[in-house]
């Protein structure tokens, strides 16, 4: 955060924010840290250096670097060459209907992706088996497959579809 004096309560509220947000990460599949950048910088009206983002949050180079490419890598965050200066700086997506998006898109490339394949291939391996335990194991293992197919087309459309089509289509399913 610059240097501007900032009013206590919001400084309360932003460490807040900072913190909770670390604390969602690995439920998401990221680190606390790179949650806390991300968050850093998405609440952050300018754009970061690396040197703000780790004073801001007490991490290292290494650990501010490598969870900053990562989070560029998801699409998340964007480095920008600002003009004067050669550091480079960072923003965040701040459409948080796109942040949901990008996060969907890869939460389906790193868990669903993987959890496909390895129901298909066991569905695969036992193909012709007639034993009842493996007649039970594949009626198992197809009915979890239905089911992670499912999850995997609601990510995929989450993906592709702009919030007010979306947004349009839970409020008609919750009434």
């Amino acid at each position: 955060m610059r240097a501007t004096k900032t009013p206590r309560a919001l400084e309360e509220a932003q460490a807040e924010f900072l913190a909770r947000w670390g604390e969602f990460g690995p439920a998401w599949g990221v680190s606390r840290t790179m949650s806390r950048i991300h968050a850093l910088l998405m609440v952050s009206p300018d754009s970061l250096n690396t040197d703000e983002i780790m004073a801001a949050l007490d991490v290292s180079r290494g650990s501010a670097h490598g969870n900053l490419q990562e989070l560029c890598d998801w699409g998340l965050v964007r480095r920008l060459g600002l003009p004067g200066t050669r550091k480079d700086h960072f923003e965040a997506e701040k459409d948080v209907w796109r942040v949901v998006q990008l996060i969907a898109r890869q939460r389906r490339r790193k868990e669903v992706e993987p959890v496909l394949d390895v129901l298909g291939d066991c569905l695969d391996r036992t193909k012709g088996l007639k034993t009842a335990e493996a007649k039970a194991f594949r009626h198992q293992i197809a009915e979890l497959l239905r089911f992670a197919q499912l999850g995997d087309r609601v990510l995929e459309k989450t993906s592709r579809l702009r919030s007010a089509s979306l947004l349009t289509w839970i409020a008609r399913f919750l009434r």
